[in-house]
């Protein structure tokens, strides 16, 4: 019934689209594994993922929780609602101190230690996550 150049076109144009949605599903798989999902402590509290995917806590340092060893620091983070114990394995950055925003990446323990791979701080020593800020507009 149809010619030999439709069914050929026919499968060239399946083979395109083919192509093009393993490429699609590819991509979308790679940007899946590579999300580092940000949550607050309160968030932590409710959600709880424990050891499944790498996450980001962010919030303010507890004033006077800051511990150093030799091999590891050990702070809180709170969003002045709820607070997460975190313990950071490296050198920490020159702007970490205590009462200042910080965003720790790594994995979540359980609801109340967090082990985190990666200490960020803000270059803004005025800097405070929104979750932060939106609690303390809340008191």
């Amino acid at each position: 019934m149809y010619g030999r150049k439709v069914k050929l076109r026919f499968f060239f144009i399946l083979l395109i689209i083919s192509v093009l949605v393993l490429s699609v599903f590819l991509v979308l798989k790679s940007l899946e594994e590579n999300v580092v999902y940000f949550k607050s402590p309160s968030e932590i509290k409710v959600v709880g993922e424990l050891n499944t995917k790498k996450i980001r806590i962010g919030g303010m340092v507890k004033k006077g929780s800051i511990n150093m060893s030799t091999d590891e620091v050990n702070f809180i983070i709170t969003d002045f609602k709820n607070e997460i114990n975190v313990t950071y394995s490296g050198l920490v950055p020159n702007l970490f101190s205590e009462g200042k925003g910080v965003v720790a990446e790594g994995f979540l323990k359980d609801r109340n230690f967090f082990e985190a791979s990666k200490i960020l701080a803000k270059h803004d020593e005025n800097y405070m996550p929104p979750e932060v800020k939106a609690a303390l507009e809340e008191k």
